[in-house]
Protein backbone atom coordinates (compact mmCIF):
# COMPACT_ATOMS: atom_id res chain seq x y z
CA UNK A 1 0.00 0.00 0.00
CA UNK A 2 1.17 3.26 -1.10
CA UNK A 3 1.56 6.40 1.72
CA UNK A 4 -1.19 9.15 0.34
CA UNK A 5 -0.26 11.78 -2.26
CA UNK A 6 0.58 14.96 -0.04
CA UNK A 7 1.02 17.10 -2.98
CA UNK A 8 3.94 18.70 -5.03
CA UNK A 9 4.99 21.63 -6.50
CA UNK A 10 2.11 22.35 -8.62
CA UNK A 11 0.24 22.47 -5.12
CA UNK A 12 2.97 24.82 -3.92
CA UNK A 13 5.24 21.61 -2.21
CA UNK A 14 8.37 21.16 -3.91
CA UNK A 15 8.53 18.20 -4.36
CA UNK A 16 8.33 16.09 -8.06
CA UNK A 17 5.33 13.88 -9.00
CA UNK A 18 4.27 11.34 -11.21
CA UNK A 19 1.62 8.87 -12.29
CA UNK A 20 1.96 5.42 -12.22
CA UNK A 21 -0.48 3.04 -13.77
CA UNK A 22 -0.84 -0.30 -11.72
CA UNK A 23 -1.95 -2.12 -14.91
CA UNK A 24 0.42 -2.21 -17.24
CA UNK A 25 3.52 -0.04 -15.44
CA UNK A 26 3.70 3.00 -17.90
CA UNK A 27 4.93 6.54 -16.08
CA UNK A 28 4.26 9.80 -16.89
CA UNK A 29 3.36 13.65 -16.04
CA UNK A 30 0.61 15.40 -15.60
CA UNK A 31 -1.99 13.99 -13.80
CA UNK A 32 -5.06 11.85 -15.71
CA UNK A 33 -7.48 9.85 -14.70
CA UNK A 34 -6.58 7.42 -16.95
CA UNK A 35 -3.34 5.40 -18.46
CA UNK A 36 -2.42 6.99 -21.57
CA UNK A 37 -0.70 3.59 -22.36
CA UNK A 38 -3.50 0.79 -21.75
CA UNK A 39 -6.52 3.01 -20.97
CA UNK A 40 -6.87 1.72 -17.93
CA UNK A 41 -8.31 3.26 -14.73
CA UNK A 42 -6.05 1.87 -11.78
CA UNK A 43 -3.33 5.01 -11.40
CA UNK A 44 -1.48 6.37 -8.40
CA UNK A 45 0.10 9.52 -7.88
CA UNK A 46 4.19 8.91 -6.80
CA UNK A 47 7.16 11.31 -5.63
CA UNK A 48 9.86 10.84 -7.84
CA UNK A 49 13.40 11.59 -6.75
CA UNK A 50 14.39 14.65 -8.37
CA UNK A 51 17.40 12.89 -9.67
CA UNK A 52 17.52 12.29 -13.67
CA UNK A 53 19.44 13.13 -17.16
CA UNK A 54 19.07 15.97 -19.64
CA UNK A 55 18.01 15.11 -22.54
CA UNK A 56 17.90 18.58 -24.23
CA UNK A 57 18.29 21.93 -23.43
CA UNK A 58 17.10 25.78 -24.51
CA UNK A 59 18.14 29.18 -23.72
CA UNK A 60 14.90 31.68 -23.45
CA UNK A 61 16.16 34.91 -23.84
CA UNK A 62 12.71 36.79 -24.59
CA UNK A 63 10.50 36.05 -21.59
CA UNK A 64 6.82 34.99 -22.47
CA UNK A 65 5.08 37.69 -20.09
CA UNK A 66 5.91 41.12 -18.94
CA UNK A 67 6.14 39.68 -15.41
CA UNK A 68 8.89 37.36 -16.38
CA UNK A 69 11.24 39.38 -18.22
CA UNK A 70 13.46 40.00 -15.33
CA UNK A 71 14.10 36.37 -15.33
CA UNK A 72 15.51 36.61 -18.80
CA UNK A 73 17.77 34.92 -19.89
CA UNK A 74 17.01 31.39 -18.23
CA UNK A 75 17.77 27.47 -19.16
CA UNK A 76 14.84 25.13 -19.78
CA UNK A 77 15.64 21.57 -19.98
CA UNK A 78 13.94 18.66 -20.90
CA UNK A 79 15.16 15.92 -17.99
CA UNK A 80 14.65 12.05 -18.31
CA UNK A 81 13.80 11.65 -14.35
CA UNK A 82 15.41 8.20 -13.18
CA UNK A 83 11.65 6.90 -12.33
CA UNK A 84 11.44 7.00 -16.34
CA UNK A 85 8.80 9.77 -16.88
CA UNK A 86 10.49 13.33 -18.82
CA UNK A 87 9.96 16.57 -17.88
CA UNK A 88 10.20 20.60 -18.41
CA UNK A 89 11.86 22.13 -16.36
CA UNK A 90 14.00 25.10 -15.44
CA UNK A 91 18.34 24.69 -15.02
CA UNK A 92 21.41 25.99 -14.32
CA UNK A 93 23.26 28.14 -16.56
CA UNK A 94 25.67 25.40 -16.88
CA UNK A 95 23.76 22.36 -17.49
CA UNK A 96 24.50 20.47 -20.74
CA UNK A 97 22.37 17.41 -22.70
CA UNK A 98 23.46 13.60 -20.69
CA UNK A 99 24.28 15.51 -17.66
CA UNK A 100 23.02 13.92 -14.46
CA UNK A 101 21.00 16.76 -12.45
CA UNK A 102 18.81 16.71 -9.32
CA UNK A 103 16.02 18.99 -9.06
CA UNK A 104 15.41 21.94 -5.90
CA UNK A 105 12.58 23.87 -6.08
CA UNK A 106 12.73 27.80 -6.85
CA UNK A 107 9.98 30.59 -6.74
CA UNK A 108 9.40 31.77 -10.42
CA UNK A 109 7.07 34.40 -11.71
CA UNK A 110 3.91 33.86 -9.09
CA UNK A 111 4.61 30.03 -8.93
CA UNK A 112 7.20 27.23 -7.59
CA UNK A 113 8.90 25.89 -10.48
CA UNK A 114 11.40 22.70 -10.47
CA UNK A 115 15.13 23.64 -11.12
CA UNK A 116 17.45 21.18 -12.14
CA UNK A 117 21.46 21.51 -11.25
CA UNK A 118 24.44 19.29 -11.91
CA UNK A 119 25.20 16.38 -9.40
CA UNK A 120 28.49 15.02 -8.79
Amino acid sequence: MTAPFAGDWTTGRPALAFQHCRACGARWLFARSFCPQCGGADVEMREASGLGTVHAVTLVTRAPSEALRPHAPYLLVLVDADEGFRVMAHAAPDVAIGDRVAASFRPFGSGLVPYFACVE
